[in-house]
């Protein structure tokens, strides 16, 4: 049997070790995909740690998938071999449950993931749900899809859903991996962008990104500087700092709202007297279904937004990840296996 490299863990807080594993085969609705890049996203970090409830190990990581597939399994028919595809964090539904009967995927009760429910991406080749497949524009590489089908759809599906309007302030907290792309999809969205971080360091890249204004928030009060400008109409808050976004609630203007994608665990601090004087929300937004991506990459071909990327190859892995989690890549880091 033709084998591969995949990257796997053998148990909660383990090392990666590259192995050689049979490529498998798809069965009944499945899609055999040879990954040609495949994007390190901090949620890998479920993986590495043991911190997702139910994870079976060994596990392969990875949910920001970009290649072409190579076969597909019996009753697939919206796919064929040769087509250039990619797979996000959302990595399959079950069609049944309330969420699903509504059409809303993404909050399926028996969500599958991409390199957590199964093995993912750190692999030469993955099999993944057909329905958990969406398709890649010709004008963007695999290298640069990859991990718009995470840290891309992430923001901007949480963005085009906030209900902001062209010409309305939309502050984007943090500047890293998921920022410097919302900076980007709030900017060509026609928001004026005002991006919020620690230090002047990234002032010129926000700018040069799109954002009008840059507001540093350790030399004043985001909250303050936000509403000397007339408040916020969304805060999208991509640092995973509760802190952080507990800090700029009261920058929001009437009716504003705070939108998180950054994941912590750690609580908000809030009080009611914040929200209800002013009608303001605070809400999350989780990534999106395969659909979400390819308007996530239609949007990105439109207006010429692109991840900063460090690339890796697949067998540094562990040196990639570990770029990553430190918080030292200028901001996405991606394996590739051409």
């Amino acid at each position: 049997m033709p084998t591969m490299q995949a990257m796997q863990l053998s148990k909660a807080g383990g090392d990666f070790e590259s192995v050689e594993r049979e490529i498998p085969e798809p069965q009944s609705g499945q899609v055999l995909i040879k990954v040609e890049a495949c994007g390190i996203c901090h949620s890998d970090a479920f993986v590495k740690e043991g911190a997702f409830p139910g994870l079976e190990y060994p596990r392969v990581p990875g949910h920001e998938i970009a290649g072409r597939i190579k076969s597909v399994g019996d009753d697939v028919i919206a796919w064929s071999p040769g087509e250039r595809v990619g797979v996000g964090w959302h990595g399959g539904h079950c069609f049944h449950c309330e969420s699903c009967r509504r059409g809303d995927f993404i909050t399926c009760e028996n969500e599958q993931i991409c390199g957590i429910t199964y093995d993912g991406g750190y692999a030469e080749y993955v099999v993944v749900p057909q329905e958990a497949v969406a398709a890649i524009p010709d004008e963007l590489s695999s290298v640069d899809a990859a991990p718009l089908l995470c840290a891309g759809i992430t923001t901007y599906n949480a963005l085009r859903n906030s209900g902001a309007r062209p010409g309305d302030i939309v502050a984007v907290q943090g500047v890293g991996g998921l920022g410097h792309l919302g900076i980007q999809y709030a900017a060509s969205m026609g928001f004026h962008t005002i991006a919020l971080s620690r230090g002047g360091d990234k002032k010129e890249l926000a700018l040069a990104l799109g954002a009008k204004e840059y507001i540093d928030t350790e030399a004043s009060n985001p909250a303050q500087a936000l509403q000397e400008r007339g408040g916020a109409r969304v805060i999208l808050a991509t640092a995973p700092s509760a802190k952080a976004m507990s800090s700029v609630i009261d920058g929001l203007a009437v009716d504003g709202r705070l939108l998180m994608v950054g994941a912590t665990p750690e609580p908000i601090e809030v009080s009611p007297f914040q929200l209800i004087m002013k009608r303001r929300s605070i809400s999350g937004w989780p990534s999106g279904t395969p659909r979400d991506s390819e308007d996530t990459l239609a949007f990105s071909v439109l207006s010429n937004t692109r991840a900063q990327i460090e690339t890796y190859p697949l067998e540094e892995a562990a040196s990639a990840y570990e770029r990553m989690i430190s918080n030292k890549a200028r901001f996405r880091v991606v394996l590739t296996m051409q």
